[in-house]
């Protein structure tokens, strides 16, 4: 389960507030964080930005929440971890998703 609804209460907003961040209505967000519905990646990537946590962390797939990488070997002992146990296919999603939201912080950089 995300962690959308713990973060948002951490920071004493309402469902219809997160909303306007987001550019979505009161009942997407409920859906949002009951689980009903996935939040697209710029979603996650807003989130990411106003929670100061990885977007991994708030979709509830890890349990670091702002990991701090000093070097890219630090980066890939994570990496590795976290693809434990998965199939070559959803390696091969994971590593497509990442290499999506890279473009899109290069893209916001710029």
């Amino acid at each position: 389960m995300n962690r959308i609804k713990q973060l948002r209460d951490e920071l004493k907003m309402s469902q219809n507030d997160l909303g306007k961040k987001l550019n979505k209505t009161q009942q997407q967000i409920s859906l949002y964080e009951n689980g009903t519905n996935e939040l697209d990646l710029d979603g996650y990537i807003i989130l990411s930005k106003l929670f100061s946590c990885s977007i991994e962390y708030i979709a509830g797939k890890s349990d670091l929440r702002s990991p701090a990488f000093s070097d890219y070997a630090s980066i890939s002992s994570v990496l590795a971890k976290e693809a434990e146990g998965l199939s070559s296919i959803e390696v091969s999603e994971v590593l497509k998703f990442y290499k999506n939201l890279k473009n899109m912080i290069i893209k916001n950089n710029q």
